[in-house]
């Protein structure tokens, strides 16, 4: 199954609905899985979306920010 090893995003079922006169239209339903991409982990190779890639690009800056407050 497709799934982030990070958060375990996983696929999902979506629809959309079309008003035509006034009334919604039955459509039919797909499937959308989650933007998975390789990365690392702990120093292994793993399937991660890319919304865990950028929070892990962003934490380096944010432990220096927390603390540079800390000190402060």
């Amino acid at each position: 199954m497709r799934q982030c090893e990070v958060c375990t995003k996983a696929s999902k079922m979506v629809g959309h609905r079309i008003k035509l006169r006034g009334k919604y239209n039955p459509t039919n339903w797909s499937r959308k899985y989650p933007n998975l991409q390789w990365g690392i982990v702990d120093g292994k190779r793993v399937k991660m979306c890319t919304g865990c890639i950028k929070t892990q690009h962003k934490m380096p800056r944010v432990k220096a920010v927390k603390e540079a407050k800390a000190t402060v």
